[in-house]
């Protein structure tokens, strides 16, 4: 079920009512009657207990993206991981992708918020993988490691739905202090092969994250999960 540390329950910000929803015109009314119906779904099923306000809008968010009730008990995030995530995005944190598809989905988002700049490790990969490279190395891998010397430390909102080896490549690095870790890695790679192994490598990496176990994932639910901690960052600035 999904995971946390903290047991604040309910939404009280000044401009959003006892449901949760906002008032000050970032979000679509449909998109706030979905909200409501899938927190009517979940309710009962006792899953929001423990969660802080922040957690549960998280929650929301990505089985509002995914259209799957059955996301919900599959999030989990290592302690505080939600606050830290968006008090670096508030401050201005680089967004690196694994895809054009999730930066698509969240540059939107960042403009109307922090104008948090957005990347795509694939403009740092090369056009193809060296002759008698490993199987493990991939455009992906090479892009990731690439982009992360080319980004100096910056702080960083890393956020993989697509590359398991990409996400591989970013804890080897961190591991080997090769770079510093990332302010939040959402690590949500799809599919099969190399995926479950990569999510238990984070989730016992001690990076700050939030991850979704077994092959569900993807570039809208990584993109959904930096949205909504965009969207509460900025609810809770202005």
């Amino acid at each position: 079920m999904a995971q946390s540390e903290t047991s604040q329950h309910g939404i009280d910000h000044q401009g959003i009512d006892h449901q949760g929803i906002d008032h000050r015109g970032i979000d679509h009314p449909i998109f706030s009657e979905s909200v409501r119906r899938i927190r009517a779904g979940l309710e009962p099923t006792g899953i929001y207990q423990g969660l802080s306000p922040l957690e549960q809008e998280l929650l929301e968010r990505l089985v509002h993206s995914s259209g799957d009730v059955e996301v919900a008990p599959l999030v989990a995030w290592s302690p505080q991981a939600c606050a830290l995530g968006a008090v670096a995005l508030a401050q201005g944190a680089v967004i690196l992708t694994d895809t054009a598809m999730a930066a698509a989905a969240v540059a939107p988002m960042a403009r109307r918020t922090f104008a948090n700049p957005v990347h795509t490790l694939l403009e740092w990969a090369p056009p193809t993988v060296p002759e008698g490279a490993p199987a493990s190395e991939t455009r992906s891998s090479l892009g990731m490691a690439a982009a992360l010397k080319a980004l100096g430390g910056r702080p960083l909102v890393v956020l993989i739905g697509s590359a398991p080896t990409a996400l591989e490549t970013l804890l080897d690095l961190v591991a080997a202090g090769s770079c510093p870790a990332p302010a939040l890695v959402i690590g949500m790679p799809v599919g099969f092969v190399g995926v479950g192994e990569s999510k238990r490598h984070l989730a016992g990496s001690g990076l700050v994250h939030l991850r979704l176990e077994g092959p569900k994932g993807g570039a809208g639910l990584v993109a959904a999960a930096c949205n909504a901690l965009l969207r509460r960052a900025w609810l809770e600035a202005c």
